[in-house]
């Protein structure tokens, strides 16, 4: 296990455009060849080579774990299908006019939360398709948490001016331990230059030592002496 660093489109914020659980990683058709098989060897899973809207902002507008993906309305019928061809999963096509639902929605397979303005019916699709409980919840009293954590199976890192009684929230639902902290110099929305699973976390490539030491511990993953 171990930590890596990677850019995309020349961007620190890998986050943004790739998804990864430990069953799947999606990015997109247009990430080279030579990151995307890097990303399989160190998350350990196959990469499905998809966009989600012909958009290349994969990890923004879909949510994730191992039972279920989460998808926008505009999501296209090629690009369902070669997730639907790749892995055997649950997935839901939201009929709401939110997009986003990679900051709306924080998973992983023992829970989710969601922005609280989401609708009950949403909410409840949301839950059917992950197969896990879920919960309306903020992090630093914000509501798209999906950008403000990472979380894995292993561990969580959120944004440091997460609220005492929202870290128990997250703990209590993930069943896993957390930490606080930044990516890539200081950012504090800790999603959008972070994937992890429990194989292995990538970084934006501006990340700092100290960033990715407090990053190794919350996820349980250290880094990879190059």
């Amino acid at each position: 296990m171990a930590i890596y660093l990677l850019d995309v489109f020349g961007s620190a914020s890998i986050g943004v455009y790739s998804l990864v659980t430990d069953r799947m990683l999606i990015v997109p058709p247009q990430v080279p060849n030579s990151k995307a098989k890097k990303l399989e060897e160190w998350l350990r899973v196959r990469a499905i080579r998809t966009t989600i809207g012909e958009s290349v902002l994969v990890g923004a507008l879909a949510c994730a774990n191992s039972n279920g993906i989460i998808l926008p309305h505009f999501a296209r019928e090629e690009e369902i299908e070669a997730i639907k061809s790749a892995l055997d999963i649950n997935i839901a096509v939201m009929d709401t006019r939110k997009t986003a639902y990679g900051n709306l929605v924080l998973a992983n397979d023992h829970g989710a939360i969601v922005d609280p303005r989401l609708k009950g019916r949403d909410v409840k699709t949301i839950a059917d398709t992950l197969d896990v409980e879920v919960i309306p919840a903020e992090i630093a009293g914000l509501p798209y948490v999906g950008s403000l954590a990472t979380t894995t199976n292993k561990g969580i890192l959120a944004h440091p001016l997460i609220k005492e009684e929202e870290q128990k929230i997250l703990m209590d639902m993930f069943k896993v331990h957390m930490d606080v902290g930044t990516v890539n110099c200081g950012i504090p929305y800790v999603a959008t230059g972070l994937i992890g699973n429990k194989y292995g976390a990538v970084a934006g490539s501006v990340t700092t030592g100290p960033e990715l030491f407090i990053i190794g511990h919350a996820l349980d993953v250290v880094k990879e002496n190059e």
